[in-house]
C-alpha cells in the first residue's frame, strides 16, 4: 500500500489529535521533560498558610534519638530527653564467683547530626535511673515525661563532636588490652557502686530472662544542658553500638588465688528494648506564641514558622482552584460550559524570608508536604503516592522519585520546590476534597509525613503574596496549563 503526501499528514494529525486529548488523570505519566512546562503560567492562584502546633509524635521506633537543649530567639526553648531500657548480654548471663566491679561505661553512638552551635557550647548529661520498667509501656507518646530516681549516675560535660572517631583500649582474657578505633561516641562513666548493687549482685533468676532485668533495672533516662544557645544532638540507637560496657574482677575458675578481668555489654537499642523521647517546646515571648494566639489578626502575618521535632507545622490552601475554572467556562475569557483545565504541571513553591537562617539556626534541608484523607489520617499527595511493592498500588501518576517530587531545599534561590501536579488537576476538577494539606520539616534522610522528630531544623518562610514587585519572594503556585474547549 502507498500513501500519498496527504494521507500521511492526514494520518499525523489524527495520531497528535488521539494523543493530545488525555484524560487529567493521565497527565504528567512519561512526559518528556522538555515539554513538561509548556502552556500558559498562572502564579496568582491564592495559596493560604497558617502556623499550627503539630501533632504529639510517637518516640520510639526512630531511625535516630535526639538529646538536648536549645534556645532560639525566633522560635523559644526546645529540649529533648531520652528513655531507654537496658537488656541483658544473654539470658541466663553469669558473672561468676565473687564478681567486683571494675568500671561501668555508657557507650551512645552519635547520628552524623548535631543541629545548633557546634563552636562554642559546652554540653552536660546526666544519666539517671528510670523508677518504672520502662518495657511495660504500651505508648511512648513525645509530649510523656518518663519519672526518673533524682541520684545522678554519670555526667558527660564537654563539646559533642557527632562524626569524630574514638581510640579506646579493649580488655582481651588473658592477653594484653589493645587499641582500637571506634565509631562516634558518647561515653559516660557510670557509679561503680549503683553497677555492683543494680547489676552484678543480681541473682540468678533476674538475670535468668530479659523480662525479669527489665523489671528489676527498669531503665535510664538522659537529660541535657547547655551554654549559650545550644543544640540538639541525635543518637544511632537502631544497631549494636549502644550499650552498657561493664569491666570486672571474678575468680578465676580453676586457680581460686587467681582473678580475671572480664567485660561484657548490656545492650542498648530498638532491637533490645524501648528507646524513646520526650520533646518539649516553650514559645513564650516569641513571634512564634504571637502567632499561635492570634492566628487571624487585622493585619496579616508576612511569614509563617515551621520547625522540626514535632513542633510546628503550616496548613495551606488553595481557595481559587474552582474559580479558576469557572472562571475559563466564561464566553468572555474564550471559554464554553464544556472548557477543561488540563494541567502541564504546578509547582509549590516555598521561599525562605530573607536574614532567617543565620548560624547556628540553618534552614530546614527538607519540607514533607503531605495531605488528610476522608478519615483525617496522613497520607501522601498523588504526585509522591509512590507504590510499594506486593504491599500498596500507589497512585499510578506518582512521580517515582522523592527527587522528582521535591522539598529539597535549594541554597542558592533560598526556597523550596514541590511538584504537585496531579493533586492540583484533582482539586480543580474536584475529584478531591481538601481535607487539609500540609507543609512541616521533614529528616533530609527520610521523607516524613507523621511528626519529623529525628531532624531538629526551623525554616521561616514568606506567605503568599500577589501582585508581587519584581525579585519579590512569595509563596505561590505555577500553574502551567492548556485550556481545551
Amino acid at each position: 500500500m502507498k500513501f500519498t503526501k496527504q494521507d500521511l499528514l492526514t494520518l499525523l494529525i489524527g495520531l497528535f489529535l488521539f494523543a493530545s486529548c488525555k484524560d487529567s488523570n493521565t497527565i504528567g505519566l512519561d512526559l518528556d521533560p522538555d515539554y513538561a512546562i509548556k502552556g500558559t503560567l498562572m502564579d496568582s492562584a491564592t495559596v493560604t498558610s497558617q502556623t499550627l502546633k503539630d501533632e504529639v509524635a510517637s518516640g520510639v521506633g526512630l531511625v535516630r534519638h535526639p538529646l538536648g537543649v536549645m534556645v532560639d530567639p525566633v522560635f523559644g526553648k526546645s529540649e529533648a530527653a531520652v528513655a531507654m531500657a537496658v537488656g541483658l548480654p544473654s539470658t541466663g548471663y553469669k558473672f561468676g564467683t565473687n564478681a567486683v566491679i571494675d568500671s561501668a561505661v555508657l557507650v551512645l553512638p552519635y547520628s552524623t547530626q548535631l543541629y545548633g552551635d557546634t563552636i562554642v557550647p559546652v554540653y552536660t548529661v546526666k544519666v539517671n535511673q528510670l523508677t518504672n520498667d520502662i518495657s511495660k509501656e504500651t505508648s511512648y507518646p513525645t509530649d510523656k515525661d518518663w519519672p526518673a530516681a533524682a541520684t545522678v549516675l554519670g555526667t558527660f560535660s564537654g563539646k559533642i563532636k557527632p562524626n569524630t572517631k574514638l581510640k579506646i583500649y579493649d580488655i582481651v582474657a588473658g592477653a594484653a588490652d589493645t587499641l582500637k578505633t571506634v565509631v562516634p561516641q558518647m561515653r559516660i562513666k557510670l557509679d561503680n557502686s549503683f553497677i555492683q548493687n543494680n547489676i552484678i549482685n543480681l541473682d540468678s533468676v533476674t538475670l535468668s530472662k530479659q523480662a525479669n532485668f527489665f523489671k528489676a533495672f527498669k531503665g535510664l533516662h538522659l537529660t541535657a544542658t547547655t551554654t549559650d544557645k545550644g543544640g540538639i544532638v541525635f543518637f544511632n540507637l537502631s544497631g549494636t553500638d549502644g550499650k552498657i560496657e561493664v569491666y570486672y574482677k571474678r575468680q578465676n575458675a580453676t586457680t581460686t588465688t587467681a582473678t580475671d578481668t572480664v567485660a561484657t555489654s548490656f545492650p542498648i537499642g530498638t532491637a533490645t528494648g524501648p528507646v524513646t523521647a520526650t520533646i518539649k517546646h516553650d514559645y513564650t515571648g516569641t513571634p512564634v506564641k504571637t502567632q499561635l494566639d492570634v492566628p487571624n489578626p487585622a493585619t496579616p502575618y508576612a511569614i509563617t514558622y515551621l520547625q522540626a521535632l514535632g513542633g510546628l507545622r503550616n496548613k495551606i490552601s488553595f481557595p481559587y482552584l474552582k474559580n479558576f475554572v469557572a472562571n475559563a467556562k466564561k464566553p468572555e475569557n474564550g471559554g464554553n460550559p464544556n472548557t477543561k483545565i488540563i494541567i502541564n504541571k504546578a509547582e509549590l513553591v516555598i521561599d525562605l524570608n530573607d536574614g532567617t537562617d543565620v548560624f547556628p539556626f540553618s534552614a530546614a534541608q527538607r519540607l514533607s508536604l503531605y495531605r488528610l484523607d476522608i478519615a483525617s489520617q496522613r497520607a501522601n499527595i498523588p504526585d509522591n503516592d509512590n507504590a510499594i511493592q506486593g504491599q500498596y498500588a500507589g497512585d499510578p501518576r506518582a512521580l517515582g522519585s522523592e527527587v522528582l517530587f521535591g522539598g529539597y531545599f535549594d541554597s542558592v534561590r533560598k526556597r523550596y520546590l514541590f511538584t504537585v501536579t496531579s493533586y492540583i488537576q484533582d482539586l480543580m476538577d474536584g475529584k478531591t476534597e481538601d481535607y487539609g494539606t500540609f507543609l512541616a520539616p521533614s529528616s533530609l534522610t527520610e521523607f516524613n509525613i507523621s511528626p519529623s522528630v529525628t531532624s531538629a531544623a526551623r525554616s521561616v518562610i514568606n506567605k503568599f503574596k500577589y501582585p508581587r514587585a519584581t525579585g519579590e519572594k512569595s509563596l505561590k503556585l505555577n500553574i502551567y496549563y492548556t485550556q481545551v474547549n
